[in-house]
């Protein structure tokens, strides 16, 4: 109803994506426009957060679910444990964060820069966490060459 210029259905989508004390537009524009296409892919990835979440722990730290050759299951499932979940949802915080940056970075005009500043490290800390994660799983894993001896039998720990 908004793009057909009806005043209360775009008083609702700028409540969803305005800043507070920031002059509304009267009409709906393109940043308004991409502020509401970034923010249902936001509540999109996030949700699929919460399912990577949810599944990836029942399976991991429950039970095995079974799904193999099921249409529905998800293609990490065959291969998750608690080192691939980890890296998974680190990368999965990352997207969320790069939108909500991005959403900031849209609309910097309505922020002060203390918020863009502290926005942009708080996205770069994320960064770092999840490369540092990634680092130290590999770290972890033994590689093929160190798990063989010289005449190429597989040694045990």
């Amino acid at each position: 109803m908004a793009a057909f210029g009806n005043a209360n259905a775009l008083g609702h989508v700028m409540d969803a994506v305005s800043v507070a004390g920031v002059e509304r537009p009267a009409k709906l524009n393109e940043t308004v426009i991409m502020l509401v296409v970034l923010g249902l892919i936001d509540v999109v990835m996030i949700s699929n957060l919460l399912i990577m979440v949810i599944v990836g722990g029942y399976e991991t730290f429950v039970s095995r679910m079974n799904l193999e050759r099921h249409p529905d299951q998800p293609e990490w499932l065959s291969h998750v444990n608690a080192s691939v979940l980890k890296v998974k949802l680190a990368t999965a915080i990352i997207g969320i964060s790069s939108i909500h940056l991005l959403k900031t970075f849209i609309n910097a005009s309505a922020y002060d820069e203390k918020t863009l500043i502290a926005q942009t490290a708080i996205h770069i800390t994320f960064l770092f966490s999840a490369v540092a994660i990634a680092y130290t799983d590999r770290l972890m894993q033994p590689s093929e060459n160190a798990a063989r001896s010289r005449d190429g039998r597989v040694l045990n720990d």
